[in-house]
């Protein structure tokens, strides 16, 4: 008897012995912008930093992902978060990122992002919508009048004259051709699942473009991106297939890319060198790509960036401007990139929207060069001004330098 009491007291002390060797000590983060307790490092003390902008000490997980911050129960501690594991959804944005002093602050302070992106055609698909309803032979004009998600346009004054767009419901049509785009056509903008496929995998809101989602069977973001967005992340979405609009279609590309030209454009397509050498934010800029705070009929409208706007004309080099001041918005932008240094007294290019190109410079020789956002690669051009080009400086689209500058994926 005595000796199953000792067996039954000593199994009971290597119990009690394993449990607290594998009890969770809880550990404890107060994040300053909140001065609130919180243990989710406790599990999650393994992910990284998302970036230098958010650091952990400053903001912690709660303030933007939500959920219980002080249990240990996973269940529990995950019940309340915010758009699931993806706080940038649409839906829950506001909460989870805004506020005056983060991303829906002024545009005097460069932090309307959420106003920015939720009036964009990347949000309103307003130009596939017209487009359709034109072909469909319910509106009679190409001009914006429908949105996935209905917006307003609550500013005093408008560049386009839209104030609204309505909510699209194909419910209410029975067209053929509408029923088809709701069908074949809802995928690709960013409050939306992508198509299965791991060429499509990508989360959707903010993170559809910032968060580069690697895990593909649980779509777990793996890499915060901030300015240094690749071409593979814009992939996600474009260059993976063609679009019939006649018959509202969506084919998927089922070549096999070769090279970095095909990759980043279709076959057959005619780009200059540098289109392909770049990645696509090194052209297009902040507000072409997350919007104006205006609502647009198509993209035509926000995109305004030729290569004139790097190489100027054959009467007049590209504008230009030098940072003065530490305060300078440039210097932030670049700040959040890794690869690109910038510094007061820099001269930058700019566009003619007063835009800074933040990731080029002008040398001393009368040179550029620019920075790959996403590579770090240098690539160093110079101005058309002077040189043996035969450019009509009234033909100034993609489309017309390509005539000479041509490589074929």
């Amino acid at each position: 008897m005595l000796i199953l009491v000792s067996i039954l007291l000593f199994l009971v002390l290597v119990l009690i012995g394993w449990t607290e060797r594998h009890r969770l000590r809880p550990i404890a983060i107060t994040p300053t912008i909140t001065g609130q307790t919180e243990y989710c490092l406790t599990c999650h003390a393994d992910l990284p930093q998302i970036s230098s902008s958010h650091p952990i000490k400053t903001f912690g997980c709660v303030r933007c992902h939500g959920g219980e911050r002080l249990s240990l129960d996973v269940n529990l501690a995950h019940s309340t978060l915010r758009g699931g594991r993806n706080p940038s959804d649409l839906s829950v944005v506001e909460v989870s990122c805004g506020g005056e002093n983060c991303h829906s602050g002024s545009n005097g302070e460069a932090h309307d992002q959420i106003q920015r992106i939720s009036s964009s055609l990347h949000v309103t698909y307003a130009g596939a919508l017209a487009a359709v309803g034109y072909a469909a032979g319910t509106q009679s004009d190409l001009v914006g009048h429908l949105s996935l998600v209905a917006v307003e346009d609550n500013q005093i004054t408008t560049s386009t004259g839209l104030q609204t767009l309505s909510g699209f419901d194909p419910a209410t049509d029975a067209s053929p051709l509408w029923q088809a785009f709701a069908r074949n056509c809802l995928f690709c903008h960013i409050t939306a699942e992508p198509l299965t496929g791991s060429e499509y995998v990508r989360l959707t809101g903010c993170a559809a473009c910032h968060i580069q989602a690697e895990n593909q069977a649980t779509r777990q973001p793996t890499h915060h991106l901030i300015t240094a967005i690749p071409y593979q992340q814009c992939n996600t979405c474009h260059n993976r297939g063609i679009y019939n609009v006649n018959v509202v279609t969506f084919t998927r590309r089922s070549d096999q890319p070769a090279n970095r030209q095909q990759d980043v454009y279709l076959p057959n397509t005619h780009v200059a060198s540098c289109e392909f050498r770049l990645d696509c934010v090194d052209c297009h800029t902040r507000q072409e790509i997350m919007g104006d705070n205006d609502l647009h009929s198509n993209q035509a409208e926000i995109e305004y960036v030729e290569c004139r706007t790097c190489h100027g004309t054959l009467n007049e080099l590209p504008l230009t401007r030098t940072i003065t001041e530490p305060t300078d918005f440039a210097l932030i932008l670049a700040a959040l990139n890794p690869a690109v240094r910038l510094q007061v007294g820099d001269t930058i290019l700019v566009t003619d929207q007063g835009e800074s190109l933040w990731n080029t410079q002008v040398l001393a020789d009368g040179t550029y060069e620019l920075v790959d956002k996403a590579t770090g690669q240098h690539f160093t051009f110079h101005p058309v001004k002077g040189s043996s080009c035969q450019q009509n400086v009234d033909q100034q689209k993609a489309s017309d330098c390509h005539a000479c500058h041509n490589v074929k994926p």
